[in-house]
């Protein structure tokens, strides 16, 4: 009889050729069907052939470099568990800490006690905005991608959200372009994770062989994308209207003076590991 005891240590041992044999408690609770605490209540139980298929598909596609969280095929982030593949970037902790930053920006501005716009550019697998939309219930989010297949793992993950995917509303195009006319000068906060990596710039083959490169890439030094936005979102923003966006730790001084002459306050955010890691841009200002 073959336990799933035994096959988490020999899985331990494989993934530790990759320097990575903790992962090995998450592919056999893929594999086995216990989730998180439930595991070790099915150590002893026998392995079936469904569960060890299940569990070979999965070795040979992190031993072959596919990141894990395209592996399990969803991925925690912060209240969400989302569905994500190769369409869309594996949910970081870096935008969790960037969206936690958004978040209070738009309790600051009475998110709390007020109905409030977001907008939530490059939405990607839906992580930032569906976690505005549950995390905040007077919100109304609008999602924009340009890449319907990133928007196909957004809507999957919204249909799993419950009450608060009715306040969320997804958009084929490139950042604004989607949106409604009627929302200029309506918006409380925008909020992205636009590609900021610098064509030619080396990453690791994990994230530039998997990982889509639209969503990494972005000119010459990274900022195309990061400029459209900030120069656009002046004019969707309201008088209060804060814009939130991920960046580069190098990039922060470049960014702040892109927004600078755009905004009224302008500073930029630390990470958990107290890196620069996000522009917050508040009261745009007007130009005749």
């Amino acid at each position: 009889m073959v336990t799933w005891r035994k096959l988490l240590a020999e899985t331990e041992q494989r993934l530790e050729r990759l320097g990575t044999p903790h992962e090995a408690n998450w592919i056999i609770s893929e594999a086995s069907g216990a989730e998180g605490p439930e595991l070790p209540l099915v150590l002893e139980d026998e392995v079936t052939e469904g569960g060890m298929a299940r569990l070979d598909r999965m070795l040979s596609r992190r031993e072959a470099g596919e990141p894990l969280q395209y592996v399990l095929g969803h991925w925690g982030f912060r209240e969400l568990d989302l569905m994500v593949d190769d369409r869309v970037l594996i949910p970081r902790p870096e935008t969790e800490t960037v969206t936690g930053i958004a978040l209070d920006e738009l309790d600051r501005i009475g998110g709390r006690e007020r109905e409030t716009t977001v907008i939530d550019l490059g939405t990607g697998s839906g992580a930032i905005g569906l976690s505005v939309a549950l995390e905040r219930v007077r919100t109304r989010v609008f999602a924009t991608d340009s890449s319907a297949d990133a928007l196909a793992v957004a809507r999957a993950n919204a249909a799993g959200l419950g009450r608060a995917a009715s306040r969320v509303t997804l958009s084929e195009g490139s950042w604004f372009s989607p949106l409604p006319e009627s929302l200029k000068g309506q918006v409380d906060l925008v909020i992205s994770n636009p590609p900021y990596v610098a064509l030619g710039a080396a990453l690791p083959p994990e994230v530039s062989d998997h990982e889509p490169g639209r969503a990494l890439y972005a000119g010459s030094d990274g900022l195309d994308d990061v400029r459209t936005i900030i120069e656009c979102a002046p004019e969707w923003l309201n008088d209060s209207g804060v814009l939130v966006c991920e960046l580069s730790p190098e990039q922060a001084p470049a960014v702040q003076a892109i927004a600078e002459p755009l905004f009224g306050e302008v500073v930029v955010a630390p990470d958990l590991n107290d890196l620069p890691r996000a522009l917050v841009a508040r009261e745009p200002v007007r130009i005749p």
